[in-house]
């Protein structure tokens, strides 16, 4: 799959995101539908509508490439999997639920185990990002891209996100190493994103949650000129048993 075979499919599902988001956000005005799942997460009716369409358009699209969503057990089991879409339709759900602005809205193009499309939309924020290739990463502010390869850092302070309040201590000295200042709770993939941008330069998770919460997120920031990889500096593939992360350091282009 060429470059412009990549732009096409991304740019053909940009509206399909921003219809999702408001899809999200009415259902959420409503009032939700709650469950919780096997794995004792919740679910809402908000999830498995966002699921519908972002899935409906992907198969209208690329037809011949199969999709692992959160909210959905096709393909789960599947082993061997190299070419796949990875949905997670809405990540930050707690959020979503408790009226708060962080959840995002994730797919990614998996090609030869490695994300190689990425595109995260946070519409309480009114915030769309998206990816294809090296140095073709971008967000959409006022229907215009803007570059985030080329995106000049706001300050000189080294910042970075974080899943918790209080740090563990590997994660900790990682934060010393590269001289961390400041450190802000983010949820969801949004943590991705605001590193791609530089408006922070670092997270730092242990093993945990899921591909698709990830996948996006690591095409959007290595094709902005970042940085995605375990602790202990190795590549992070995808397709693997159970979907589960390694460890992660995500890395900004201001400190690689």
């Amino acid at each position: 799959m060429n470059i412009e075979e990549k732009k096409k499919i991304t740019l053909s599902l940009i509206e399909t995101f921003n219809k999702a988001g408001c899809v999200a956000l009415s259902l959420r005005e409503s009032g939700l539908k709650k469950e919780i799942k096997d794995d004792n997460t919740p679910v809402t009716n908000g999830d498995i509508e966002v699921n519908k369409i972002l899935t409906k358009r992907i198969t209208e699209i690329t037809p011949n490439i199969l999709i692992v969503s959160e909210e959905n057990s096709a393909h789960k089991n599947d082993k061997n999997l190299n070419n796949f879409w990875l949905i997670d339709p809405i990540d930050g759900t707690n959020d979503y639920i408790n009226n708060r602005d962080e959840f995002t809205l994730n797919a990614a193009l998996i090609i030869n185990k490695k994300p190689v499309i990425g595109i995260i939309t946070a519409p309480a924020k009114k915030r769309i990002f998206y990816s294809y290739a090296m140095s073709n990463s971008y967000e959409l502010v006022d229907n215009k891209e803007i570059e985030l390869i080329n995106k000049k850092k706001d300050s000189d302070e080294i910042k970075a996100v974080s899943y918790s309040n209080e740090l563990k201590s590997e994660i900790l000295k990682i934060h010393q190493k590269y001289k961390i200042t400041a450190y802000q709770k983010m949820k969801s993939s949004l943590k991705f994103c605001v590193v791609a941008t530089g408006e922070f330069d670092l997270y730092v998770a242990e093993p945990r949650a899921c591909e698709w919460d990830i996948a996006a997120g690591h095409a959007i920031v290595e094709q902005a000129g970042g940085e995605v990889t375990d602790f202990e500096g190795d590549e992070i593939l995808y397709g693997k048993v159970n979907f589960k992360n390694p460890s992660l350091v995500l890395k900004s282009k201001n400190i690689i």
